[in-house]
């Protein structure tokens, strides 16, 4: 068995926002100027991408 370790699951891992875990809410909140429960509310509406939580936090719509 290799012990090479690869990037292939990080690009998917930054890709998604984890809603449960706090210290990623916390960091997309900081990040987007807005609360943590914006944050909460925009996973429970668009999903866990976070190319479109971003996008509804800018717009919110």
């Amino acid at each position: 068995m290799s012990n090479q370790h690869t990037a292939r699951g990080r690009a998917q891992d930054r890709a998604r926002v984890a809603g449960g875990q706090e210290h990623e809410v916390r960091y997309e909140a900081r990040k987007e100027g807005v609360s943590q429960e914006e944050v909460k509310e925009a996973v429970q509406e668009v999903g866990n991408s976070r190319k479109k939580v971003e996008q509804k936090l800018e717009h919110g719509n």
